[in-house]
């Protein structure tokens, strides 16, 4: 086989269907745009939303509340066993660091660490939260669990 002879198989291509070819093509005349009128023009679409002038329903229903999403706090999620898989000469983890390594996106800060996971060497962790079972696995190993 050679790229010259490579071509899609029977059947998965279509030919485009030309409009307005004339009225017995069964296409013609409008094209498939109905008769006169803001759709039949090109360039003429009505945005999402609108009624024809009458009040649109998104404003007439009551907008109450308040959504925290733009207020909200990112905080990366890290295992304990993620932690292992760390560079054996790095001793003092935090976000820059777990950052370089690319267990988390580089503007992210808050860190919490979850118990998931084993760890065998000893490392001291800065993170802002620590689950209990991960500060006693890190703690185990003979590491530092610090909050900062």
């Amino acid at each position: 086989m050679r790229l010259h002879n490579l071509q899609p198989r029977p059947g998965s291509k279509h030919r485009r269907k030309r409009l307005g070819q004339g009225e017995s093509s069964g296409r013609g005349k409008t094209a498939g745009r109905g008769g006169k009128g803001q759709t039949a023009r090109s360039g003429g679409s009505i945005r999402p939303g609108f009624e024809g002038g009458q009040m649109p329903l998104y404003r007439k229903l009551p907008h109450r509340g308040f959504n925290n999403y733009n207020h909200r706090t990112e905080i990366a999620v890290l295992n304990v066993g993620d932690l292992a898989s760390l560079d054996a000469k790095v001793k003092e983890v935090d976000a820059i660091a777990l950052a370089a390594a690319g267990l988390i996106r580089g503007g992210e800060t808050t860190v919490k660490i979850l118990g998931d996971g084993e760890l065998s060497r000893a490392l001291k962790v800065t993170a802002a939260k620590f689950s209990e079972s991960a500060k006693a696995k890190i703690e185990k190993a003979g590491g530092q669990a610090l909050v900062g």
